[in-house]
């Protein structure tokens, strides 16, 4: 029987950027291999560095699809677990760690015996960095087991061990990552007259784009513009030929998201003309389109677990978290939920840490509902 802690704790330590998980996917098939050991009616696929492990159905009329991510972030962690990652600048600061080990508990648990639909378990990297899902759709990685149904997770650090929370609409919005470089002209401190001075310029852009959603966004609807690095200058005496920004666009529909994608070229466009400069600008969208739950499937969901005296089941306003099974859900029907972690720290800081008796809870409960769907 799987170890849930002990594989956690594991995966915890192996942390990798995307399309890099070479030891991860490697850990992930020694617990395949072990859980399907024997079992006729599994059959495995790999796409790079990621598993699809498909369950055929004894009288199938529909494939029921799990999702899970298992790349980390960029991230030192300052956790001192003795179990800390052991991959320098690298940690799963995101939950992966638990949603790989969930995934691995739903497997071992829906292939005891074989169920009368089929079922696809998704093991899909990539997800923070390079939109592996949309990596993998348009590289037909899914071939003849593309889900009719899609499920999927993300652990939630303020929400408590026992809730689970969805909604019937938008759960996660479609972000869109930003890069812009202004371009001037270098020169000594001394002489600014001399020189066109690219840092100036992006400051002033950060403080125009801060109207983006105050003056343009509707404040029932929200939305995101972060700028959250600047990079310009080499010390403090020579004027920055050149400034780069990153940031990101976060919205509950695509049509705002692109109003706000409009608004930062336009902006930025403009602080470039005022200053006599060039601007180059990126909008990488992509994969991280708004995670839309299905509302038929959402309601037959939280029905379910609506009656489970374990759960606490939480009717949930969106996030403007990203997640690409957003780009899947536009493809295929189905639903996302958060699960309760209840740690103080919020995704991505360096010092969340689970707790884990969320493993144990999510796979009876998630396991009992997609035993549901698949008998």
């Amino acid at each position: 029987m799987l170890d849930l802690i002990k594989t956690r704790r594991d995966l915890h330590q192996i942390p990798e950027i995307g399309l890099e998980e070479c030891k991860t996917q490697a850990y992930l098939l020694e617990r395949i291999t072990e859980i399907t050991a024997g079992k006729s009616f599994v059959e495995q696929r790999l796409w790079k560095t990621g598993i699809l492990v498909f369950l055929h159905g004894s009288s199938p009329m529909k494939t029921i699809g799990w999702r899970t991510d298992i790349d980390g972030l960029l991230i030192t962690e300052e956790t001192d677990l003795p179990f800390s990652s052991q991959h320098e600048g690298r940690m799963h600061a995101c939950g992966h760690d638990f949603h790989m080990t969930i995934a691995l508990g739903l497997l071992e648990k829906m292939a005891e015996q074989q169920p009368k639909e089929n079922m696809l378990f998704l093991f899909q990297p990539a997800e923070e960095n390079l939109g592996g899902a949309k990596l993998m759709y348009e590289d037909d990685a899914f071939k003849d087991w593309l889900p009719d149904e899609f499920y999927g997770l993300h652990v939630r650090p303020d929400f408590k061990v026992g809730d689970i929370a969805t909604n019937r609409s938008t759960l996660f919005a479609g972000t869109c990552e930003v890069y812009l470089t202004f371009k001037g002209k270098g020169g000594h401190a001394a002489f600014p007259h001399l020189s066109n001075d690219a840092l100036v310029a992006a400051a002033y852009f950060v403080t125009q784009a801060q109207t983006i959603v105050s003056r343009n966004v509707d404040p029932i609807e929200g939305g995101v513009v972060t700028f959250g690095a600047m990079h310009a200058g080499v010390t403090s005496n020579i004027i920055s030929e050149t400034a780069s920004l990153r940031g990101t666009i976060r919205a509950l529909t695509q049509e705002m998201s692109l109003l706000m994608q409009d608004r930062v070229k336009t902006i930025a466009q403009g602080v470039a003309v005022s200053f006599n400069m060039e601007v180059e600008i990126e909008l990488r969208q992509g994969a991280w389109l708004p995670v839309e739950n299905q509302p038929e499937l959402a309601d037959e969901l939280m029905a379910f677990f609506g009656q489970s005296s374990a759960v606490n089941l939480i009717d949930c306003p969106p996030a403007m978290t990203g997640e690409d099974f957003g780009y899947l859900l536009q493809k295929v029907p189905g639903v996302m939920f958060w699960l309760g972690i209840d740690t103080p720290y919020p995704l991505h800081h360096a010092k969340m840490s689970p707790d884990e008796t969320a493993l144990p809870f999510a796979v009876e409960e998630i396991s009992t509902f997609l035993s549901y769907k698949v008998q």
